[in-house]
């Protein structure tokens, strides 16, 4: 089906359930399906044409999920721009997709000049919550609709090659890749959603605090197919998201591991009425084993977790709650560490650098095959070529399957430690450093060393009240993980620096110890 089709037929079922609260002002699923359709009426009106990109760019509002649906609906594909950017990569990224319409927040205003200026292809802007110097607000473009009617540009098997979107990729190893979002993929990850994450569930309510712009707005429409009631949030703050949870009484909430840890370490974090929740849900980043185990403890059998990335969205692999609940409880404890198993509509192998599938518990490359995963990068057929070596989409991240089929990612390819002709895998001495108590966040990275090529160094912040020393973490990393892959040193800071799309940003932390060096590995 096309992307439009999921939500329409939540609107058909339940149009008069809330789809969407954000700030006390809610908005039924009929409001909501009569708004997006004035979008994409004042979208043709204006001539866009099939398969043209609309940028969005603006903090968590409502009406961005309008324009969203409002885009889908008119036949465009959606843009979504990282807020948390600076100005010369949205440019960049912009001019790259050849964006012709951007839907913006008047928080950007600053920003949205310098956009203006540099994107040529650009020519209509629409600020989604005020008039903003001559650019019309999303109110007045609705009204602008003339009596262009509703096309019905659907085929009878639902336009599964037509783009419903261009997304970047994180862009962490350079300028970000446009990955061409097709209805296929998209459809392939909205029904797997509504099956592994209890879609059926009545009432069901989703609260979205992380930016829509990425792993949190696939949720929110993943919800809107399941007839549920959207709870947005500005942005994240641990107190505000635990209160929405027992105001609202949410039942669905998917966080990234960095903003669940704050969540932990929220002192009054138990204090809060949490038993609504039915699927809470991580990912975008491997999360400490120890920390999942608090997890449950305090919110219950619902934590899972599931494996994704932009080129193959959220659902290759899936964790179950009840399998985090039993593996917390001690049966299958090492299943913590795990990902999940591949879901149904993919295929997912581990292979080693001349193309060879490798058998259970052989370290190597996850590669994926099937319907959820991209057709291609957007006018970068090399780039897409290489990330289709061997006929299988090669996801960057090494890991491993176990006898019972679930995966294990031990590192991203590019963040691998090799220390004295070893392999050290970043994100398995994070998990190591994390399981003491007092450290709420850490990051692994290698600086070159004289003797070993390259050293394993911790980056570490300490929850508040607590002290450590560098010597507490290197003896608490060599009973846990052995000499080679413990830190050689710690650093104490107060912060770790993440990318735009909140994920450590390991390279900005390499950077400053291999200034002056031909190369960042030895």
């Amino acid at each position: 089906m096309r992307a439009i089709d999921y939500f329409d037929k939540s609107a058909d079922a339940y149009p008069n359930r809330i789809a969407m609260i954000d700030r006390g002002t809610s908005y039924s699923y009929r409001e909501t399906r009569a708004m997006s359709e004035k979008v994409a009426r004042a979208v043709w009106a204006a001539g866009v044409q099939p398969g043209e990109r609309i940028a969005i760019l603006s903090q968590n509002d409502a009406r961005v999920l309008v324009c969203v649906l409002g885009t889908y609906r008119a036949g465009a594909a959606w843009v979504p721009i990282n807020a948390r950017n600076a100005v010369d990569a949205n440019v960049e990224y912009m001019n790259y997709v050849e964006a012709s319409w951007l839907f913006y927040h008047s928080s950007f205003a600053a920003q949205v000049d310098e956009l203006k200026k540099r994107i040529p292809t650009l020519r209509t802007l629409v600020c989604i919550d005020s008039e903003d110097r001559g650019n019309p607000s999303l109110a007045s473009l609705m009204e602008k609709t003339g009596d262009v009617p509703e096309k019905d540009w659907g085929d009878p098997l639902g336009n599964p090659d037509e783009l419903v979107g261009v997304v970047p990729t994180g862009g962490t190893t350079g300028p970000a890749k446009g990955v061409r979002v097709t209805n296929l993929a998209w459809g392939t990850m909205i029904e797997m959603a509504c099956h592994y994450w209890n879609g059926r569930e009545a009432e069901a309510v989703c609260l979205s605090v992380a930016p829509l712009s990425h792993a949190a707005g696939v949720v929110a429409f993943a919800a809107f197919a399941m007839g549920a009631t959207n709870v947005i949030l500005p942005g994240f703050d641990a107190k505000e998201v635990m209160q929405a949870i027992e105001r609202y009484k949410v039942t669905h909430i998917f966080l990234p591991s960095t903003a669940f840890y704050k969540l932990l370490a929220l002192r009054e974090v138990r204090q809060f009425n949490c038993s609504s929740l039915r699927i809470f849900l991580l990912a975008g980043s491997p999360v400490s084993p120890e920390q999942f185990k608090k997890g449950v403890e305090i919110f219950g059998p619902c934590m899972c977790q599931c494996y994704g990335q932009t080129e193959a969205p959220m659902l290759l692999t899936w964790l179950d709650p009840k399998s985090v609940a039993a593996a917390a409880s001690g049966d299958h404890p090492e299943r913590l560490r795990s990902c999940g198993k591949q879901t149904s509509s993919v295929r997912l192998a581990v292979m080693n650098d001349k193309g060879q599938l490798l058998p259970t518990r052989q370290t190597g490359e996850i590669v994926a095959r099937g319907a959820l995963v991209t057709p291609g990068y957007y006018k970068m057929p090399e780039a897409t070529a290489e990330v289709r070596k061997f006929g299988w989409h090669h996801t960057g991240d090494v890991g491993y399957q176990d006898e019972g089929g679930y995966f294990y990612i031990v590192d991203r390819k590019k963040d691998m430690i090799i220390t004295g002709g070893f392999n050290v895998f970043s994100a398995e001495v994070e998990a190591g450093i994390m399981t003491l108590e007092g450290v709420e966040e850490c990051a692994v990275i290698a600086v070159p060393d004289e003797t070993w090529g390259e050293a394993v160094k911790g980056i570490v912040v300490l929850r508040k009240g607590v002290s450590l020393s560098e010597k507490d973490i290197i003896d608490h990393c060599k009973a846990r993980l052995g000499g080679v892959k413990s830190p050689k040193s710690v650093e104490f800071r107060t912060e770790i620096p993440k990318t735009p799309a909140g994920k450590i940003d390991h390279r900005s932390l390499r950077a400053p110890y291999w200034v002056g060096r031909d190369r960042a590995v030895h």
